[in-house]
């Protein structure tokens, strides 16, 4: 796929009501997934590679709860935990944070994606360091 075939998927999900779009083309698969869509549903959303068979099913409610507290990755990419090299992170573990603060930025095919916060916590745990790769739906950090 091409970098302008790319963007234009990523246009029309934003463009659309859809909350994840997947496309295919020679052998290649693109899935698009809203940030909005992953916070409304984490535990249902996270890739199928990743889903336990029915045994976890009972750990279900469990994950739901902790993930209430905790910032997850909207996409796929590179985690930074600052805004450049040499500089202080965005957030550190026993900072309060607002609705809407910078947490991170994960870079995704070159473009750089801010992570913010839901609501108003204080920053229990970074569970990443800087430059790592992260999943979509996987824990970023732990509110208390």
């Amino acid at each position: 796929m091409k970098q302008e075939q790319i963007k234009t998927l990523i246009d029309a999900l934003a463009a659309s009501d859809l909350a994840e779009l997947e496309y295919s083309e020679d052998g290649s698969t693109l899935r698009l997934v809203k940030q909005s869509a992953l916070a409304a549903a984490p535990a249902a959303r996270r890739p199928a590679a990743a889903r336990k068979g029915p045994a976890a099913m009972p750990a279900e409610p469990a994950r739901s709860a902790a993930a209430a507290a905790e910032c997850l990755a909207p996409l796929y990419g590179v985690v930074h935990l600052q805004p450049a090299p040499g500089e202080p992170p965005f957030v550190q573990p026993g900072q309060a944070v607002e609705a809407g603060q910078v947490l991170c930025v994960i870079e995704a095919m070159k473009m750089f994606n801010e992570v913010r916060a839901d609501a108003a916590a204080t920053v229990q745990a970074v569970l990443v360091r800087s430059g790592q790769e992260v999943d979509a739906g996987q824990p970023l950090f732990r509110f208390a």
